[in-house]
C-alpha cells in the first residue's frame, strides 16, 4: 500500500510541471482568447494599443457579425474556401498516397528510391513548398509553358489569380444545407445502430433526423443570416494551392498506407485468390477494409492541418488576395494589422471550434477502444 502511494506521488510530481505549463500556455490562453472575443477590443483605435484599454462586453455580437454582418463578406467566403480546400486536399492526399503505396507494395525495382522521392516533399516546410509552386504556377511560365515542349499551344490558365467561381450557392441557404448534411449523417448512424441491434439508439437518431428534415421542409424558420442574396462558391484560384498541398502531404499518407499494407497477412490474400477472387476483389474485400483505421487517422491529421492552413497560402498568394484567403489569414490581418483584437479572437475561436469537432470525436473513440482492451 505504501509502495502504491509512493508511486502515485512520484507520478504526480513528474507530471505536475507539464500539467501546469499546459494549463497556463494552452488552456489559459484559450480562455483569454475567448474573453477577448466577447469584448469590443479594437473598435476604438485609441484604445486598441493602450496599456490598459477600457473594454466593454458585447458578448456574442462579434460572432453574429461575422456570419451575418453586411461588411463581413470576406469571412464568409473564407469559410467556403476552407471547406473546398479541406475536401479536395484530404481526398487528393488520401487517393494519391494510396496509389503510391499500392504501387510500391508490389515489389517494384528501386522501391527505396521511389519511396524517398514520394516522401521527400513531406520533409519541406509549407513556406518552401509555397515559394516553389508559386514560381511554377506563374501565368506566363511554369506549368503553362509545358505544352510547348511537345509542340502544343501554351496554356493560359490563371492558376493563382483566377476570378472564376463555380458551384455557387446562396449564403442564406447555409442553415438548410447544414441541416440536410446533419440529417444524412443521422440517417447513416441510424442504419449502423439498427444493424448492431441497438434499437433504442436507432429510434432516437431517426427521430432527430426526422425533426431536422421537417425543419428544413418548413423553410428553416427562426434563422435569417442575411436580408439579401449573397453568392458564394469555389474559386478556381484555389486549384493551384490544392495541388501544392496534395503534392506535399501525399507522401505522408503513402507512408501510412504502405506500412499498413505490409501488415496485411499474406495468408488472407492467398485465401481470397484460392477462392477465385481477382486481384481487384482481393483489394476491395480483403485489403481495403483493413485500411479503415489508418484512413480515419490520416483524415483526422490532414483535416487538422487543413483547418489551420496559413503558411502555404501566405507564401503562394499573400494574405490580401480574397479569392484564396482562409480564416487563419483573415485572423492575422484583423489582429496584427488592423489591431482589431476582438474580431481576430472571434475568428480564432471559430477555428478552434472547427478543429475540436474533428479531433474530439476521434480522441473519444480512441480512448474508449483502449479502455475496452
Amino acid at each position: 500500500m505504501r509502495r502504491l502511494t509512493r508511486d502515485r506521488l512520484t507520478a504526480i510530481l513528474m507530471l505536475s510541471p507539464s500539467l501546469i505549463l499546459l494549463a497556463i500556455f494552452v488552456y489559459g490562453f484559450i480562455g483569454q482568447t475567448l474573453y477577448v472575443s466577447l469584448t469590443n477590443w479594437g473598435r476604438d483605435p485609441a484604445q486598441a494599443l493602450a496599456l490598459q484599454p477600457r473594454l466593454e462586453f458585447v458578448w456574442f455580437e462579434n460572432y453574429a457579425r461575422l456570419f451575418s454582418g453586411v461588411l463581413e463578406s470576406r469571412f464568409r467566403q473564407d469559410l467556403v474556401n476552407l471547406f473546398f480546400f479541406t475536401t479536395f486536399f484530404i481526398a487528393g492526399s488520401l487517393g494519391l498516397g494510396l496509389v503510391f503505396a499500392i504501387a510500391l507494395d508490389r515489389d517494384v525495382k528501386g522501391e527505396g528510391f521511389f519511396r524517398t522521392v514520394f516522401l521527400f516533399p513531406f520533409a519541406l516546410s509549407f513556406i518552401v513548398t509555397g515559394t516553389v509552386w508559386r514560381w511554377m504556377l506563374q501565368p506566363q511560365g511554369g506549368l503553362n509553358v509545358l505544352p510547348t515542349l511537345v509542340g502544343l499551344p501554351r496554356g493560359d490558365f490563371a492558376w493563382l489569380t483566377s476570378r472564376e467561381r463555380i458551384w455557387t450557392f446562396d449564403w442564406r441557404s447555409l442553415p438548410d444545407i447544414t441541416a440536410v448534411v446533419i440529417a444524412a449523417v443521422l440517417v447513416l448512424l441510424t442504419v449502423m445502430a439498427w444493424r448492431e441491434g441497438r434499437r433504442g439508439r436507432a429510434a432516437t437518431l431517426a427521430a432527430a433526423a426526422a425533426l431536422l428534415s421537417a425543419w428544413v421542409a418548413t423553410g428553416a424558420p427562426g434563422i435569417e443570416l442575411l436580408p439579401f442574396p449573397e453568392g458564394r462558391g469555389f474559386n478556381l484560384a484555389l486549384v493551384g494551392i490544392i495541388i501544392a498541398a496534395i503534392w506535399q502531404m501525399s507522401g505522408y499518407t503513402m507512408a501510412l498506407y504502405l506500412a499498413s499494407l505490409r501488415g496485411v497477412p499474406e495468408e488472407l490474400r492467398e485465401s481470397a485468390r484460392i477462392d477465385g477472387g481477382s486481384e481487384l476483389q482481393v483489394y476491395r474485400y480483403v485489403v481495403f477494409p483493413l485500411l479503415g483505421p489508418i484512413t480515419l487517422s490520416a483524415m483526422i491529421i490532414l483535416g487538422h492541418v487543413s483547418l489551420k492552413i496559413f503558411d502555404l497560402i501566405f507564401a503562394m498568394t499573400g494574405p490580401d488576395l480574397a479569392t484564396t484567403s482562409v480564416p487563419a489569414l483573415l485572423m492575422y490581418i484583423r489582429a496584427f494589422r488592423a489591431n482589431q483584437f476582438a474580431d481576430g479572437a472571434a475568428i480564432a475561436m471559430v477555428l478552434l471550434l472547427m478543429v475540436a469537432t474533428v479531433i474530439i470525436p476521434y480522441l473519444v473513440t480512441s480512448l474508449r477502444g483502449e479502455v475496452r482492451r
